[in-house]
This record gives C-alpha cells, sequence and structure tokens, in this order.
C-alpha cells in the first residue's frame, strides 16, 4: 500500500503512519475501553467516572479523556461555576464506537469463566 495520502477517505490501520492506529490505541487501552463504557451509560462528571473505574488514577483518566475528545469522541462541556463543573458525554463516532466496544466487552464478560478453564487457571 502507498502514502498515507493514498488513504485520505478511509483510514489503514497496518500503515505505520495512519492515524487510525493511533486513535485505535486510545479506544483500546487499558482506561479507553472502561471510560466509553461508563459514557455509555450517559454523561458523567469526572468524579463519577473516576468512581465507576475501579483503580484509575486521576492523571490517567484526565489524559485519557484528553485524548479521546482530541480524537472525537467525546465533548467536554465546562461550567463556570465554584466549584468548576465539567461534563463529559460521547459524541455520535464515540457512542458508534462504544457501542462496538461494549459489545467485546459484554462477549469478553459472558465468556470469562470458559476463557479462564482454557488458561487452565
Amino acid at each position: 500500500m502507498g502514502k498515507f495520502s493514498d488513504l485520505a477517505e478511509r483510514g489503514y490501520v497496518l500503515a505505520a503512519n495512519c492515524p487510525s492506529r493511533q486513535i485505535l490505541q486510545h479506544l483500546t487501552n487499558r482506561w479507553g475501553v472502561l471510560v466509553m463504557i461508563v459514557l455509555m451509560k450517559g454523561t458523567k462528571r469526572f468524579s463519577e467516572i473516576r468512581r465507576e473505574i475501579d483503580g484509575v488514577s486521576e492523571r490517567m483518566l484526565t489524559q485519557t479523556l484528553q485524548q479521546l475528545e482530541q480524537d472525537g469522541m467525546l465533548n467536554r462541556k465546562s461550567y463556570n461555576t465554584v466549584p468548576p463543573h465539567v461534563e463529559y458525554s460521547l459524541t455520535d463516532y464515540g457512542k458508534e464506537a462504544g457501542s462496538r466496544l461494549a459489545n467485546l466487552v459484554d462477549w469478553l464478560e459472558e465468556n470469562l469463566g470458559k476463557i479462564l478453564q482454557s488458561r487452565g487457571k
């Protein structure tokens, strides 16, 4: 396959220079998937997301939310209040991606016992 400029209409994740790789990484990394799953339930504040995702640090959650916002997966709405009030919600792209991730997570949870058995656990 040629240079990325040949791929203007559609990405090609196997190409080293295709931006789809970075977006895929943001969506499927440890925290990205979990943030997407939480936001599939609706608009949430930072503290609500953090409470729902056991083990995520404030720093990692902030970084993940920034990446997903830059990728067009979520909206960040800031209210001019004291203390500051910020809400996160999925964009249309985020809802579509979140739905696909939710299907994978659902499959994993349903098959966890069998998967662990095959691992010898």
